[in-house]
């Protein structure tokens, strides 16, 4: 008996000991979680990217605007602010047109045709006394083909029986076949771009030797509310025309410029 009971306390010495040391190990995991858990509610948050501001379009500055009817001086400083950068001051002073060189610009009441007869009241006169191939008597500059098809059929009441209109624009219609047409007739009047006009003439398919009117449809606006100086390609074709071609004829004094 004496043998058995110190083997007995041990046993139960090592009892007590295992309960007392198995809480101090869940505490402690207790303690392990717990400090993890604060970990996570003390991380911020990502700051968000600052938003980017939208940039109203040109469409939508238009839409709220008023329309307003050019006039000369909207042409003469489009043009010496395009070209100061470019060119010298003399160059841009031979740019510039006298106010002689303008016709009545559309108060925006007119169609085309009433707008053609009130500038341009002799018409009749001047198509019957014109025999000149290659040259016309006025150009018609648009913004597009689909433009130019429309203002052709907006003429019809102005050009009269005895005018022939010729299409200038590029859609479907090369070059080469229109220096032939230009060449087999007579024309009055053409109608089309810019950059197809000033092709034409630099290629000697078109002349100006007879021309006596340019017509800018300047206050026209397609579907997306652009003007024709409101389209960069268009507005630089239009420039490039006007200064090698069009301004030295009208500072000579043979044509009139008219903003439609």
């Amino acid at each position: 008996m004496s043998q058995d009971a110190p083997e007995h306390n041990i046993k139960r010495k090592r009892k007590k000991r295992d309960e007392i040391t198995q809480p101090a190990t869940v505490k402690k995991s207790k303690k392990q979680t717990e400090c993890f858990i604060d970990t996570k509610v003390e991380e911020k948050p990502e700051a968000s990217p600052p938003k980017k501001k939208r940039r109203r379009k040109i469409s939508a500055v238009l839409a709220n605007s008023a329309p307003k009817p050019a006039v000369p001086a909207d042409l003469q400083n489009m043009i010496i602010q395009h070209f100061k950068n470019e060119r010298s001051v003399i160059e841009l002073e031979e740019l510039k047109l006298p106010d002689s060189c303008f016709l009545q610009s559309n108060d925006l009441t007119h169609t085309l045709s009433s707008y053609l007869k009130q500038v341009c009241p002799k018409w009749v006169k001047l198509c019957k006394n014109h025999t000149e191939k290659k040259s016309v008597l006025m150009l018609i500059i648009c913004s597009s083909a689909l433009r130019a098809l429309e203002m052709i059929r907006l003429l019809t009441a102005f050009k009269g029986k005895d005018c022939k209109t010729f299409k200038l624009f590029a859609k479907h219609i090369k070059v080469e076949e229109q220096i032939k047409w230009l060449t087999k007739g007579v024309i009055h009047l053409g109608v089309g771009t810019p950059g197809r006009i000033r092709n034409l003439i630099e290629q000697d398919g078109l002349s100006l030797q007879s021309l006596k009117y340019v017509i800018l449809d300047w206050n026209w606006h397609d579907q997306k509310l652009r003007r024709l100086m409101d389209i960069p390609e268009v507005k630089q074709e239009t420039l490039k025309l006007l200064e090698t071609s069009i301004v030295p004829i009208c500072k000579s004094g043979s044509v009139k410029l008219g903003l439609f």
